[in-house]
Protein backbone atom coordinates (compact mmCIF):
# COMPACT_ATOMS: atom_id res chain seq x y z
CA UNK A 1 0.00 0.00 0.00
CA UNK A 2 1.25 3.49 -0.85
CA UNK A 3 2.00 5.83 2.06
CA UNK A 4 1.23 9.55 1.69
CA UNK A 5 2.05 12.47 3.93
CA UNK A 6 -0.21 15.46 3.31
CA UNK A 7 0.82 18.87 4.66
CA UNK A 8 -2.52 20.62 4.36
CA UNK A 9 -2.94 24.37 3.94
CA UNK A 10 -5.77 26.69 3.03
CA UNK A 11 -4.70 27.41 -0.56
CA UNK A 12 -1.98 24.92 -1.50
CA UNK A 13 -0.94 21.61 0.03
CA UNK A 14 2.19 19.50 -0.18
CA UNK A 15 2.15 15.77 -0.90
CA UNK A 16 4.91 13.29 -0.19
CA UNK A 17 4.07 9.91 -1.76
CA UNK A 18 5.97 6.72 -1.05
CA UNK A 19 5.06 3.96 -3.52
CA UNK A 20 5.10 0.28 -2.63
CA UNK A 21 8.55 -0.07 -4.25
CA UNK A 22 9.99 2.76 -2.12
CA UNK A 23 9.93 5.46 -4.81
CA UNK A 24 9.21 8.88 -3.30
CA UNK A 25 7.31 11.55 -5.21
CA UNK A 26 6.70 15.10 -4.01
CA UNK A 27 3.96 17.33 -5.36
CA UNK A 28 2.40 20.65 -4.51
CA UNK A 29 -1.25 21.04 -5.47
CA UNK A 30 -4.13 23.46 -4.97
CA UNK A 31 -6.28 22.60 -1.96
CA UNK A 32 -9.53 21.78 -3.74
CA UNK A 33 -11.73 18.77 -4.30
CA UNK A 34 -11.05 18.90 -8.03
CA UNK A 35 -7.27 18.76 -7.66
CA UNK A 36 -7.37 16.02 -5.01
CA UNK A 37 -9.57 13.98 -7.35
CA UNK A 38 -7.28 14.60 -10.33
CA UNK A 39 -4.10 13.66 -8.44
CA UNK A 40 -5.30 10.89 -6.13
CA UNK A 41 -8.57 9.72 -7.66
CA UNK A 42 -7.05 7.10 -9.98
CA UNK A 43 -4.37 5.86 -7.59
CA UNK A 44 -4.66 2.53 -5.78
CA UNK A 45 -5.85 2.61 -2.18
CA UNK A 46 -3.27 4.47 -0.07
CA UNK A 47 -2.80 5.34 3.58
CA UNK A 48 -2.78 9.13 4.00
CA UNK A 49 -1.70 10.99 7.14
CA UNK A 50 -2.57 14.65 7.70
CA UNK A 51 -2.78 16.95 10.71
CA UNK A 52 -6.06 18.03 12.28
CA UNK A 53 -6.94 21.56 11.18
CA UNK A 54 -9.85 23.67 9.98
CA UNK A 55 -9.77 22.06 6.52
CA UNK A 56 -8.84 18.55 7.61
CA UNK A 57 -12.36 17.12 7.98
CA UNK A 58 -13.67 17.92 4.51
CA UNK A 59 -10.37 16.86 2.96
CA UNK A 60 -10.39 13.59 4.90
CA UNK A 61 -13.98 12.84 3.86
CA UNK A 62 -13.27 13.61 0.23
CA UNK A 63 -10.15 11.43 0.16
CA UNK A 64 -12.10 8.62 1.84
CA UNK A 65 -14.73 8.93 -0.86
CA UNK A 66 -11.91 8.31 -3.37
CA UNK A 67 -11.20 5.00 -1.65
CA UNK A 68 -8.19 5.92 0.48
CA UNK A 69 -7.56 5.27 4.17
CA UNK A 70 -7.19 8.64 5.88
CA UNK A 71 -5.62 9.22 9.29
CA UNK A 72 -6.17 12.60 10.95
CA UNK A 73 -3.40 13.10 13.51
CA UNK A 74 -3.13 15.23 16.62
CA UNK A 75 -0.68 18.05 15.74
CA UNK A 76 0.35 18.36 19.42
CA UNK A 77 1.87 14.87 19.50
CA UNK A 78 5.63 15.53 19.62
CA UNK A 79 6.90 12.04 18.56
CA UNK A 80 5.26 12.53 15.16
CA UNK A 81 7.86 15.20 14.37
CA UNK A 82 10.90 13.29 15.66
CA UNK A 83 12.56 13.26 12.23
CA UNK A 84 11.95 16.95 11.48
CA UNK A 85 14.86 19.35 11.76
CA UNK A 86 14.29 22.10 14.30
CA UNK A 87 16.36 24.62 12.35
CA UNK A 88 14.65 24.34 9.00
CA UNK A 89 10.91 24.16 8.39
CA UNK A 90 9.34 23.91 4.96
CA UNK A 91 6.17 22.36 3.61
CA UNK A 92 8.22 19.71 1.81
CA UNK A 93 9.95 18.72 5.03
CA UNK A 94 6.64 18.66 6.90
CA UNK A 95 5.01 16.42 4.28
CA UNK A 96 8.02 14.09 4.39
CA UNK A 97 7.83 14.01 8.19
CA UNK A 98 4.15 13.06 8.05
CA UNK A 99 4.92 10.31 5.56
CA UNK A 100 7.67 8.93 7.83
CA UNK A 101 5.34 9.10 10.84
CA UNK A 102 2.68 7.21 8.86
CA UNK A 103 5.19 4.47 7.99
CA UNK A 104 6.44 4.10 11.58
CA UNK A 105 3.02 4.70 13.16
CA UNK A 106 4.50 7.52 15.24
CA UNK A 107 1.23 9.45 15.44
CA UNK A 108 -1.76 9.88 17.70
CA UNK A 109 -5.14 10.04 16.05
CA UNK A 110 -7.27 13.12 16.62
CA UNK A 111 -10.94 12.61 17.39
CA UNK A 112 -13.17 13.32 14.44
CA UNK A 113 -16.54 14.74 15.43
CA UNK A 114 -19.73 13.19 14.16
CA UNK A 115 -21.74 15.23 11.67
CA UNK A 116 -24.55 16.19 14.15
CA UNK A 117 -22.03 17.39 16.72
CA UNK A 118 -20.12 19.38 14.10
CA UNK A 119 -23.39 21.11 13.23
CA UNK A 120 -24.00 21.99 16.89
CA UNK A 121 -20.48 23.42 17.21
CA UNK A 122 -21.10 25.59 14.16
CA UNK A 123 -24.40 26.86 15.60
CA UNK A 124 -22.68 27.71 18.88
CA UNK A 125 -19.81 29.47 17.11
CA UNK A 126 -22.28 31.66 15.21
CA UNK A 127 -24.20 32.44 18.38
CA UNK A 128 -20.99 33.30 20.21
CA UNK A 129 -19.96 35.73 17.47
CA UNK A 130 -23.37 37.43 17.59
CA UNK A 131 -23.31 37.75 21.39
CA UNK A 132 -19.78 39.17 21.42
CA UNK A 133 -20.76 41.72 18.77
CA UNK A 134 -23.79 42.79 20.80
CA UNK A 135 -21.66 43.06 23.92
CA UNK A 136 -19.29 45.49 22.21
CA UNK A 137 -22.15 47.61 20.88
CA UNK A 138 -23.92 47.71 24.24
CA UNK A 139 -20.70 48.68 26.04
CA UNK A 140 -20.13 51.53 23.57
CA UNK A 141 -23.71 52.77 23.94
CA UNK A 142 -23.41 52.82 27.73
CA UNK A 143 -20.10 54.69 27.49
CA UNK A 144 -21.64 57.39 25.30
CA UNK A 145 -24.54 57.77 27.73
CA UNK A 146 -22.21 58.04 30.74
CA UNK A 147 -20.25 60.74 28.95
CA UNK A 148 -23.37 62.95 29.18
CA UNK A 149 -23.78 62.22 32.89
CA UNK A 150 -26.63 59.75 32.48
CA UNK A 151 -26.93 56.22 33.87
CA UNK A 152 -28.50 53.11 32.42
CA UNK A 153 -30.23 50.85 34.92
CA UNK A 154 -29.02 47.27 35.00
CA UNK A 155 -30.87 44.98 32.62
CA UNK A 156 -30.39 42.16 30.17
CA UNK A 157 -28.46 43.06 27.03
CA UNK A 158 -31.46 42.93 24.69
CA UNK A 159 -33.24 45.57 26.81
CA UNK A 160 -30.40 48.14 26.93
CA UNK A 161 -31.59 50.08 23.87
CA UNK A 162 -35.06 50.34 25.38
CA UNK A 163 -33.66 51.58 28.72
CA UNK A 164 -31.45 54.16 27.02
CA UNK A 165 -34.37 55.35 24.88
CA UNK A 166 -36.32 56.13 28.06
CA UNK A 167 -33.64 58.61 29.20
CA UNK A 168 -33.62 62.34 28.45
CA UNK A 169 -31.11 62.29 25.63
CA UNK A 170 -29.78 65.31 23.80
CA UNK A 171 -30.36 65.48 20.07
CA UNK A 172 -26.60 65.07 19.47
CA UNK A 173 -26.47 61.92 21.62
CA UNK A 174 -29.55 60.48 19.91
CA UNK A 175 -27.85 60.95 16.54
CA UNK A 176 -24.68 59.24 17.82
CA UNK A 177 -26.59 56.25 19.20
CA UNK A 178 -28.95 55.79 16.25
CA UNK A 179 -26.53 53.65 14.13
CA UNK A 180 -25.93 51.35 17.12
CA UNK A 181 -29.64 50.95 17.83
CA UNK A 182 -30.29 50.26 14.14
CA UNK A 183 -27.84 47.33 14.30
CA UNK A 184 -28.84 46.11 17.76
CA UNK A 185 -32.47 45.41 16.87
CA UNK A 186 -31.81 42.75 14.19
CA UNK A 187 -28.85 41.48 16.24
CA UNK A 188 -31.15 40.75 19.18
CA UNK A 189 -33.54 38.95 16.84
CA UNK A 190 -30.75 36.77 15.45
CA UNK A 191 -29.47 35.90 18.93
CA UNK A 192 -32.98 34.97 20.05
CA UNK A 193 -33.34 32.77 16.94
CA UNK A 194 -29.97 31.15 17.68
CA UNK A 195 -31.10 30.47 21.26
CA UNK A 196 -34.23 28.78 19.95
CA UNK A 197 -32.19 26.60 17.59
CA UNK A 198 -29.83 25.59 20.41
CA UNK A 199 -32.81 24.82 22.68
CA UNK A 200 -34.31 22.63 19.95
CA UNK A 201 -31.03 20.80 19.47
CA UNK A 202 -30.72 20.32 23.23
CA UNK A 203 -34.23 18.90 23.47
CA UNK A 204 -33.48 16.28 20.83
CA UNK A 205 -30.17 15.16 22.35
CA UNK A 206 -30.62 13.06 25.53
CA UNK A 207 -27.03 13.66 26.67
CA UNK A 208 -27.45 17.45 26.46
CA UNK A 209 -30.78 17.24 28.31
CA UNK A 210 -29.14 15.14 31.03
CA UNK A 211 -26.21 17.51 31.54
CA UNK A 212 -28.57 20.49 31.64
CA UNK A 213 -30.05 19.13 34.88
CA UNK A 214 -26.89 20.22 36.72
CA UNK A 215 -27.15 23.58 38.52
CA UNK A 216 -26.01 26.62 36.48
CA UNK A 217 -25.74 24.48 33.33
CA UNK A 218 -28.12 25.65 30.62
CA UNK A 219 -28.71 24.38 27.07
CA UNK A 220 -25.87 26.45 25.60
CA UNK A 221 -23.22 25.19 28.05
CA UNK A 222 -24.46 21.59 27.91
CA UNK A 223 -24.56 21.67 24.10
CA UNK A 224 -21.05 23.14 23.94
CA UNK A 225 -19.65 20.41 26.20
CA UNK A 226 -21.32 17.60 24.27
CA UNK A 227 -20.43 19.02 20.85
CA UNK A 228 -16.79 19.42 21.86
CA UNK A 229 -16.33 16.03 23.53
CA UNK A 230 -18.66 13.99 21.28
CA UNK A 231 -17.74 10.65 22.89
CA UNK A 232 -17.18 10.45 26.66
CA UNK A 233 -15.52 7.03 26.28
CA UNK A 234 -12.45 8.87 24.98
CA UNK A 235 -11.56 9.73 28.58
CA UNK A 236 -10.59 7.23 31.27
CA UNK A 237 -11.10 9.57 34.21
CA UNK A 238 -12.56 12.90 35.28
CA UNK A 239 -9.05 14.33 35.59
CA UNK A 240 -8.28 13.46 31.97
CA UNK A 241 -11.56 15.10 30.97
CA UNK A 242 -10.70 18.25 32.94
CA UNK A 243 -7.19 18.34 31.48
CA UNK A 244 -8.60 18.14 27.95
CA UNK A 245 -10.63 21.27 28.69
CA UNK A 246 -7.56 23.08 30.02
CA UNK A 247 -8.90 23.40 33.58
CA UNK A 248 -6.00 21.71 35.41
CA UNK A 249 -2.91 23.54 36.71
CA UNK A 250 0.17 23.53 34.52
CA UNK A 251 3.33 22.09 36.01
CA UNK A 252 7.05 22.62 35.39
CA UNK A 253 9.07 20.33 37.65
CA UNK A 254 12.62 19.06 37.52
CA UNK A 255 14.53 17.13 40.15
CA UNK A 256 13.60 18.38 43.60
CA UNK A 257 11.96 21.51 42.22
CA UNK A 258 8.22 21.43 41.62
CA UNK A 259 6.34 24.42 40.27
CA UNK A 260 2.57 24.33 39.76
CA UNK A 261 1.25 27.33 37.85
CA UNK A 262 -2.01 28.60 36.34
CA UNK A 263 -4.35 26.34 34.40
CA UNK A 264 -3.09 25.13 31.03
CA UNK A 265 -5.99 26.65 29.03
CA UNK A 266 -5.67 23.79 26.53
CA UNK A 267 -8.58 22.62 24.43
CA UNK A 268 -11.71 24.50 23.48
CA UNK A 269 -11.70 28.02 24.92
CA UNK A 270 -15.47 28.48 24.50
CA UNK A 271 -16.33 25.48 26.68
CA UNK A 272 -13.80 26.51 29.30
CA UNK A 273 -15.21 30.06 29.41
CA UNK A 274 -18.79 28.75 29.68
CA UNK A 275 -17.84 26.48 32.60
CA UNK A 276 -16.15 29.37 34.40
CA UNK A 277 -19.28 31.49 33.87
CA UNK A 278 -21.35 28.61 35.25
CA UNK A 279 -19.05 28.54 38.30
CA UNK A 280 -19.70 32.24 38.92
CA UNK A 281 -23.44 31.58 38.75
CA UNK A 282 -23.07 28.70 41.22
CA UNK A 283 -21.38 31.00 43.72
CA UNK A 284 -24.27 33.46 43.51
CA UNK A 285 -27.21 31.06 43.37
CA UNK A 286 -29.30 30.15 46.40
CA UNK A 287 -30.46 26.87 44.89
CA UNK A 288 -30.44 24.05 47.46
CA UNK A 289 -29.09 21.68 44.79
CA UNK A 290 -25.86 23.68 44.67
CA UNK A 291 -25.24 23.91 48.43
CA UNK A 292 -22.43 21.32 48.53
CA UNK A 293 -20.60 22.78 45.53
CA UNK A 294 -21.07 26.35 46.73
CA UNK A 295 -19.88 25.54 50.27
CA UNK A 296 -16.83 23.77 48.90
CA UNK A 297 -16.00 26.75 46.67
CA UNK A 298 -16.39 29.22 49.53
CA UNK A 299 -13.88 27.14 51.49
CA UNK A 300 -11.39 27.40 48.63
CA UNK A 301 -12.06 31.13 48.35
CA UNK A 302 -11.22 31.59 52.02
CA UNK A 303 -7.83 29.97 51.50
CA UNK A 304 -6.87 31.03 47.97
CA UNK A 305 -9.16 33.88 46.92
CA UNK A 306 -12.38 34.06 44.93
CA UNK A 307 -10.88 33.98 41.41
CA UNK A 308 -8.94 30.79 42.07
CA UNK A 309 -12.01 29.33 43.75
CA UNK A 310 -14.13 30.00 40.67
CA UNK A 311 -11.67 28.20 38.39
CA UNK A 312 -11.46 25.33 40.87
CA UNK A 313 -15.26 25.16 40.93
CA UNK A 314 -15.35 25.12 37.12
CA UNK A 315 -12.94 22.20 37.18
CA UNK A 316 -15.04 20.32 39.73
CA UNK A 317 -18.20 21.08 37.77
CA UNK A 318 -16.52 19.56 34.70
CA UNK A 319 -15.83 16.44 36.75
CA UNK A 320 -19.49 16.27 37.78
CA UNK A 321 -20.60 16.55 34.14
CA UNK A 322 -18.13 13.81 33.20
CA UNK A 323 -19.60 11.44 35.82
CA UNK A 324 -23.17 12.24 34.74
CA UNK A 325 -22.38 11.56 31.11
CA UNK A 326 -20.34 8.42 31.83
CA UNK A 327 -22.94 6.88 34.13
CA UNK A 328 -25.96 8.07 32.14
CA UNK A 329 -27.62 9.72 35.15
CA UNK A 330 -29.13 13.12 35.86
CA UNK A 331 -27.75 15.47 38.48
CA UNK A 332 -28.20 14.24 42.06
CA UNK A 333 -27.19 16.73 44.75
CA UNK A 334 -26.97 13.96 47.36
CA UNK A 335 -24.01 12.42 45.51
CA UNK A 336 -21.91 15.58 45.73
CA UNK A 337 -19.36 15.34 48.51
CA UNK A 338 -19.22 18.35 50.77
CA UNK A 339 -16.02 20.05 51.99
CA UNK A 340 -13.70 17.86 53.99
CA UNK A 341 -13.40 18.71 57.67
CA UNK A 342 -9.96 18.50 59.22
CA UNK A 343 -9.48 15.82 61.87
CA UNK A 344 -8.53 18.39 64.52
CA UNK A 345 -11.73 20.31 63.82
CA UNK A 346 -13.81 17.13 64.12
CA UNK A 347 -12.17 16.37 67.49
CA UNK A 348 -12.80 19.90 68.70
CA UNK A 349 -16.47 19.68 67.75
CA UNK A 350 -16.81 16.29 69.43
CA UNK A 351 -15.30 17.69 72.65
Amino acid sequence: MDIIGLDLHQRESQLCICDADGTITERRIVTSRERFTAVLGDRPRAKILLEASTESEWVARHLESLGHEVLVADPNYAPMYATRSRRTKTDRRDARTLMDACQTRAYRLAHRLSEPRRHVRAELAVRDALVRTRTRYVALAKTLVRRDGLRVTSSESHLVAQRIGALSLSSALEAELQPLFTVLAPLNEQIAAADRRVATLAATDPVVARLATAPAIGPVTASAVVATIDDIARFRSAHQFEAYLGLVPGERSSGEKRHVGPITKAGNSRVRWLLVEAAWRLLRTKSPEAVALRTWAHGVAGRRGKKIAVVALARRLAGVLYAMWRDGVSYDASRIRGPRIAAAEVTARAG
